[in-house]
């Protein structure tokens, strides 16, 4: 009997085969995900909540500076079609006025003119003097006197032509307008061509005003872009 003993002679070599392997030596099991923790979810949901309310913060942000560019850009929209129309309007206007001063400047001259034809026709009327005639020279002084009369008829056709008030009439070529014919005349003698003037300026310096401060203003805001 020998004395030698060998260890391995005791040891089965499938069943050492057939051993599971042991988890903790397992390749790769110390870096295996875990679940998360009820403290890393709640710290993670809180962080989420934060990002939300920082995006709605910059939403509103946002919503308010489009509110105010849409804004700005509605106003500049009016500002523009504004000083286009009023551009016209006072373009317009001035056009008309300007006319419309011609044509009271021109009929003005014009009545300047008849009111001195008619003066000098009364006058002439007015000195002939039947009681001054001889009869040596009757027949020629009644030609003349007839042809001064002709002629003066002539002047207050022309000018009732011209000016329909002279006869009591309206502009339209109603008789007196609703008032009476001696109504009418007794108006018109009561004033002078001086005092119309004064009247007529009276009656259009303010629409006049309006229309030199409306200039000023557009001026002053074409400057000020």
């Amino acid at each position: 009997m020998s004395s030698d003993y060998d260890p391995t002679e005791f040891i089965d070599g499938d069943f050492q085969g057939q051993k599971p392997p042991n988890p903790a030596a397992a390749p790769g099991a110390a870096f295996a995900p875990r679940a998360p923790t009820r403290e890393e979810v709640d710290s993670k949901l809180a962080e989420a909540q934060q990002r939300l309310a920082e995006l709605k913060r910059a939403q509103e942000e946002l919503e308010r500076e489009r509110a105010g560019l849409e804004e700005t850009r509605r106003r500049q929209r009016e500002f523009q079609t504004g000083r286009v129309e009023m551009v016209q309007n006072l373009t317009r206007g001035l056009g008309l006025l300007e006319e419309a001063e011609f044509t009271v400047r021109r009929e003005a001259e014009q009545m300047t003119k008849t009111l001195a034809d008619l003066r000098d026709a009364l006058g002439k009327i007015q000195a002939v003097n039947e009681e001054t005639w001889k009869r040596e020279n009757f027949n020629a002084e009644l030609t003349r006197a007839l042809t001064t009369l002709e002629n003066a008829r002539m002047e207050w056709n022309a000018a009732r032509l011209k000016f329909p008030a002279v006869s009591g009439q309206s502009p339209e070529g109603a008789p007196g307008g609703g008032l009476p014919e001696t109504g009418v005349r007794s108006l018109f003698s009561a004033y002078s061509f001086s005092d119309w003037c004064r009247l007529g300026f009276a009656v259009t310096w303010p629409l006049a005003t309006v229309v030199a401060l409306a200039l000023i203003v557009l001026v002053v805001m074409l400057a000020r872009r």
